[in-house]
């Protein structure tokens, strides 16, 4: 009569058929197997892992990637005329590949650790080449269409680096599990010292990662410097329409220190701020002038863009995922907003004692004011009083005569120069994109007293690297999130990060000799006790306990027919002992 196993057993089993069967379908005892993974399964496992990393780096783009999200969509307006949150669908089919992909590689490890064969089904492998194939596509993409935001990576890896260089230090001690449980098994030489020598190579990088691993936020408390000013770029977007005086309100109850618009000059020659070469997306010119639509904002006189409404758009498209959680009565005046002008910018500023910055863009070749754009703005200027210290001009075109005619105004270059190059422009000022000044850029013209405005910064921990960098001011379209943020998120002195270094490597290491001893614990007891009449395959056996493979099962028959011969008990009794149904050789219950 054959005994009943122990309960862990089954549980075991029930364990083993789930792992088995959603990763390769092989739900049936009789089909899993203890084999070595063939070669084209092997090849698949590496597509399989490789298609994972790739996945890994697309998923950290784009959670990155989110201080830039209105950048992106407005380039998707730009090509496509329709405004739209081009980022939900991308967010949510990598979220679901992510996914998928990571919990096919939880599986394949768990195959390894079980000592079971991988054999991934083939619809996985459908969904395996279809993530693979569609990630690729996104990555050339982004290349052609938004290449320059690639620079998003390095300069997010300044906050985060310190920090996944942990995570992967856990995860990598954490497979030597796996690593000392192959090792363990296998009798082949060769492929132990292979895979030992890999491992330990990844290992041996980690630990010395951090010598590579540069951050500003690394560095002592005292030579922190003052926090950045804040100037808000078309006011602040997520809580008005852009380009608004209602926007440019809401900014300065954020205690910004200045208010960033993009100009245009109408076909009267009065200057107004439109960031859009058309009407169409921030206005209802498709109401009041349908036949117009199209035509470039410059095209029209003040009067009729006095006449449109620049608010209703707003609350239609909800670019920022805001309105919902407005009042009532605010969305009433978000929704009466009009085309703001660049004299009511400069006086708004001028009674809060603002700075004031602006791009300004040239009529068509055809339009009245073609030749003395710069002429009207400057005009513009003097007539609204504010003093030009606090006007940044940023226009390359005639910087000689701006000068004679408003020696006060802030001279401010939109192109990273030498700091001689830009005296001897007598340019005092920098407004650069966020990932074309480096720490070390930042520094040398701080030194040689060039400020410089970094845009458009939006998240926390990109404010917070910038602020260790030493950038005396941002441009950012989220005032009411920076101002949330009174110190950088980390900061920590180069002793601080050493020692976490250091600890993290000593810890790391002291738990994969313990797991590779403990894994290897019955062969090292042999060996350094010089018991060598145990029987082989008891002490292979011993060794892997751990694991179920073909080997083991192989040595346990060859152990159990040699105590049978030996007479220490009944072949049904033993094979039952060492978890073996006698009839059927496989522990299935009766």
């Amino acid at each position: 009569m054959v005994k009943h196993q122990p309960l862990q057993v089954y549980e075991r089993q029930l364990c083993l058929s789930c792992l088995t069967g959603i990763y390769g379908c092989r739900w049936k005892r009789y089909q899993r197997s203890h084999d070595d993974t063939t070669k084209w399964e092997f090849l698949w496992s590496l597509i399989l892992f490789f298609t994972f990393s790739l996945l890994l780096v697309w998923f950290y783009f784009w959670w990155e990637a989110h201080n830039d999200y209105n950048e992106f969509n407005w380039f998707l307006y730009n090509r496509s005329g329709e405004w739209s949150d081009g980022t939900v669908p991308i967010l949510a089919t990598t979220a679901a590949g992510f996914t998928y992909i990571a919990f096919l590689m939880i599986l394949a490890l768990c195959h390894i650790a079980m000592g079971q064969q991988l054999n991934l089904h083939w619809l996985h492998k459908i969904g395996v080449s279809a993530a693979l194939l569609t990630t690729a596509i996104g990555f050339i993409s982004v290349n052609q269409t938004w290449g320059e935001e690639w620079a998003v990576i390095p300069v997010s890896l300044q906050a985060t680096g310190p920090f996944l260089h942990l995570g992967a230090l856990v995860a990598v001690t954490a497979l030597a599990w796996l690593v000392a449980g192959q090792i363990a098994r296998t009798e082949k030489i060769r492929f132990q010292v292979v895979v030992l020598l890999l491992y330990l190579s990844v290992l041996l990088g980690l630990y010395m990662a951090p010598l590579s691993i540069t951050s500003p936020c690394i560095m002592d408390h005292a030579n922190l410097t003052p926090r950045p000013d804040v100037i808000g770029h078309l006011g602040a977007p997520m809580l008005a329409p852009e380009n608004t005086i209602l926007s440019f309100q809401r900014a300065l109850q954020m205690n910004v220190s200045g208010l960033e618009a993009d100009v245009a000059i109408s076909f009267d020659g009065v200057p107004f701020l439109m960031r859009d070469r058309t009407l169409r997306r921030t206005t209802d010119v498709g109401k009041v002038f349908p036949a117009r639509q199209l035509d470039d904002a410059s095209s029209f006189n003040w009067t009729d863009l006095h006449s449109l409404n620049a608010g209703q758009w707003f609350l239609k498209d909800d670019p920022f995922w805001t309105v919902q959680s407005m009042a009532q009565r605010e969305v009433m005046l978000v929704g009466n907003q009009g085309v703001c002008s660049l004299e009511q910018l400069l006086r708004l500023a001028s009674l809060h004692n603002q700075t004031v910055v602006f791009s300004l863009r040239r009529p068509p070749h055809r339009h009245p004011c073609y030749h003395s754009w710069i002429n009207d703005t400057l005009e513009v200027i003097r007539l609204s009083g504010i003093p030009q210290h606090l006007v940044m001009w940023t226009p390359d075109w005639d910087r000689g005569q701006v000068r004679q005619v408003a020696p006060g105004l802030q001279q401010t270059s939109v192109e990273k120069l030498p700091p001689q190059v830009l005296h001897q422009q007598g340019i005092s000022s920098l407004l650069l994109r966020y990932s074309q000044a480096s720490p070390y850029d930042i520094r040398e013209f701080s030194r040689s007293n060039v400020s410089v405005t970094l845009y458009t910064v939006n998240e926390p921990w990109l404010f917070s690297v910038l602020w260790c960098s030493g950038v005396s001011s941002v441009s950012s379209e989220a005032p009411n999130i920076l101002r949330k943020v009174p110190y950088p998120i980390w900061l920590m002195s180069p002793d601080e990060y050493c020692l976490i270094w250091v600890a993290a490597d000593l810890i790391s290491f002291t738990v994969v000799i313990g797991i590779f001893v403990f894994q290897n614990y019955h062969i090292i007891r042999w060996r350094l006790s010089g018991m060598h009449s145990y029987n082989p395959e008891q002490i292979m056996l011993s060794a892997a306990v751990r694991r179920s493979s073909r080997d083991v099962n192989i040595m346990k028959e060859k152990l159990i027919f040699s105590e049978v011969s030996n007479g220490v008990g009944s072949a049904e009794d033993l094979y039952m002992e060492n978890g073996f149904d006698y009839y059927n050789n496989e522990g299935i219950s009766h």
